[in-house]
């Protein structure tokens, strides 16, 4: 995937726009994306009231699909036809190779007189800035090292917050023993890769995961930890329903709301659709962090990524990232999302009992240096790594590979990507 950039797949959300002037003082802006479910597509409504307001009309474009696939290859087709966009909604590596390219514009002056340094996590940077300058704008942080539970299921098998994998094996174990599914999961490669992200930082902490993931150092990936990890994995396998293959993450989530499975193990993104249900935290579902991993945050940020461009469109263009970058709009995003805001300079007052546990997790891991970029998500390593992982991650869920095969299957992967 990786020999040529125009291949890449996202595998987050993603935007692009093509703008194009149309009445006098207006500017119309073509959206492409796959944020289809509940509450994303609520989300996205925050994004264009904030854009209406600056003079730019939004165009919606939605190509659905579980990962983003075929909206990347819409994108794709846009590009290799020297019709590239001003603009895309990227993740982590993603953003890193297109400015190898040097098509992004330049966003330094906008960033400087809105103090965009002092407000972005160093770890979000990373990805929003190339040789120093400005490229992207974070619009959010996720993390995927949470747990979500139905409530009044856990209530009634008198299931408390596990604390420990020993926890969390019992729990699933309740859960499967009265009848009803242990954990609802997607049978998609990123799904399970996230499922592993949770896994690796439970298992070694965060200096393995960062010498396993981030380093691909080969001691790690051939250690005993990474055994326990892939063992661990087959475990969870052992609480999924059947039918999981192929399964969108959201129809997963639709199962915990619905009270047919208690616990799923998947991004901050599913809050979202709780809310769009009706549904109020603490009361009918419960967020937690995955068990053992309370002083870590995993995360992903979606990013705006800017293509050079001139007159007319580069305007719209910076007010493009003036509104995304507005505290009050991040805020609002957010609150719909499930996320929580780029900026660490946000009040919480809006939030609910999770957001505001994320808020507080986000300042804590940044201050003691566990904000961590995940792996499943585009934030630990280049996409052609990742996709690696993806292949043998899955493979061994499935049943394909044993957790020695898994084992070598993945020093040969990455060794053949380095």
């Amino acid at each position: 995937m990786r020999p040529t950039i125009l291949m890449r797949t996202c595998l987050a959300v993603l935007f692009a726009w093509c703008l194009i002037a149309t009445r006098a003082g207006a500017v119309e802006v073509e959206v492409l994306h796959w944020w289809t479910a509940g509450g994303e597509a609520a989300a996205l409504g925050i994004l264009k009231d904030r854009l209406k307001e600056s003079g730019i009309d939004w165009k919606d474009v939605p190509v659905a699909g579980g990962g983003g696939t075929q909206a990347m290859t819409v994108l794709r087709a846009r590009v290799t036809s020297g019709n590239p966009p001003v603009a895309v909604q990227m993740l982590g590596f993603d953003i890193v190779d297109w400015a190898e390219l040097g098509v992004l514009a330049d966003l330094n002056e906008t960033a400087a007189a809105e103090h965009w340094d002092r407000v972005i996590p160093a770890a979000i940077q990373r990805f929003s800035k190339a040789d120093g300058r400005w490229i992207a704008v974070p619009v959010d942080v996720h993390s995927v090292n949470w747990v979500w539970a139905n409530q009044a299921l856990l209530d009634e098998l008198k299931i408390a917050q596990p604390r420990t994998w020993k926890d969390f094996i019992a729990a699933l174990k309740k859960v499967k023993d009265s009848g009803r599914i242990a954990l609802a999961h997607g049978g998609q490669p990123w799904q399970d890769a996230t499922l592993f992200d949770s896994v690796v930082m439970l298992t070694g902490g965060p200096d393995f995961y960062r010498q396993a993931l981030i380093d691909l150092d080969s001691e790690a990936l051939d250690s005993d930890t990474m055994r326990e990890v892939f063992d661990r994995m087959l475990v969870l396998r052992g609480f999924v329903d059947d039918n999981f293959s192929g399964r969108d993450w959201n129809l997963a989530t639709a199962m915990v709301i619905r009270g047919e499975a208690a616990f799923q193990v998947m991004g901050d993104w599913v809050k979202g659709e709780f809310i769009t249900a009706g549904k109020v935290p603490g009361k009918d579902f419960a967020c937690f962090r995955f068990p053992g991993t309370e002083n870590t945050v995993l995360f992903n940020s979606d990013q705006f990524v800017m293509f050079r461009v001139g007159g007319e469109m580069r305007e719209a263009q910076l007010k493009l990232a003036t509104a995304i970058m507005n505290p009050k709009f991040q805020s609002a995003f957010s609150v719909i999302k499930g996320s929580v805001p780029a900026r660490t300079d946000v009040p919480d007052a809006d939030f609910d009992a999770c957001g505001k546990q994320g808020m507080a997790d986000l300042a804590r891991a940044d201050a003691a240096g566990t904000l961590i970029g995940s792996m499943a998500h585009g934030h630990a390593a280049p996409a052609a790594v990742k996709n690696a992982f993806y292949d043998v991650i899955t493979a061994h869920f499935n049943g394909e590979l044993d957790t020695e095969e898994a084992i070598e299957e993945l020093l040969d992967a990455v060794e053949s990507v380095r």
